[in-house]
């Protein structure tokens, strides 16, 4: 609600969105054919962000000129893809995903769009990858979209690893609106922790967006505020990848 106690956000209904759709810029032929392959896939497609999601991401991307990001969270590749498709020839992509399940349709879409060459996946438990990466302050843009409860290790790995200015960007914030209710349990329960911890670290600017399933854009400050709260314990909740 605002200050007058208006919602002012226009509430979703299946017209609407595809008036939205159509405002887009359109899938290449590329994305089309991994959005296809995904949801070929069944139940694991929901695990597949939205196209306008995708198209803000690679705005994001070229306002920002990010040219090293890094990703936790690949599933079929398409995030990662227009991630890539922002960034500028001599661009780097780290992508993290515990699993090599959907690791070929991935590299495939990438080969397809001519930007394999600059995405780096990596196999294995996020945070191990995240310890390796180096302690400088270098990466320009991170995209969090991996398991909920893990939402705050990440943040704690990779804010002091993103450049002063660069970005912080993470999915599923609303959780489907469960994180809205302080009694929220499992997934929800660690995003509603995640949302509490961003808020009150003064290391950050941020905003939380209602794109898709809610969307937090963050910019690292040049110079830390004294934080609100303390770093709190990450939640207990189910896993998940989306």
């Amino acid at each position: 609600m605002n200050i007058a106690g208006e919602v002012k956000t226009v509430s979703m209904t299946p017209s609407i969105y595809e008036y939205l759709l159509s405002q887009a810029e359109p899938p290449t032929a590329v994305q089309q054919h991994l959005i296809i392959r995904t949801r070929g896939l069944g139940d694991p497609a929901e695990m597949l962000i939205p196209h306008e999601q995708g198209v803000f991401l690679t705005l994001l991307v070229r306002l920002t000129q990010a040219r090293r990001i890094v990703e936790v969270g690949t599933f079929t590749g398409y995030s990662a893809l227009a991630l890539a498709l922002g960034q500028p020839p001599n661009g780097h992509l780290i992508t993290c995903d515990l699993s090599e399940e959907w690791a070929d349709i991935a590299q495939e879409a990438w080969r397809t769009a001519g930007v394999a060459d600059r995405i780096d996946l990596r196999i294995g438990p996020a945070i191990e990858t995240l310890r390796t990466l180096p302690q400088e302050p270098l990466i320009d843009l991170v995209f969090i979209d991996a398991d909920k409860p893990g939402y705050i290790e990440y943040w704690e790995l990779l804010v002091p690893r993103v450049r002063p200015g660069g970005l912080l960007i993470a999915d599923n914030v609303l959780y489907g609106g469960e994180a809205a209710d302080p009694r929220a349990t499992g997934n929800a329960r660690a995003i509603r922790a995640f949302n509490d911890r961003v808020r009150d670290d003064g290391r950050v600017e941020a905003v939380m967006l209602p794109i898709a399933d809610g969307l937090t854009i963050a910019r690292k400050r040049e110079t830390p505020e004294p934080r609100i709260g303390a770093p709190p314990k990450a939640a207990s909740g189910e896993d998940g990848s989306s």
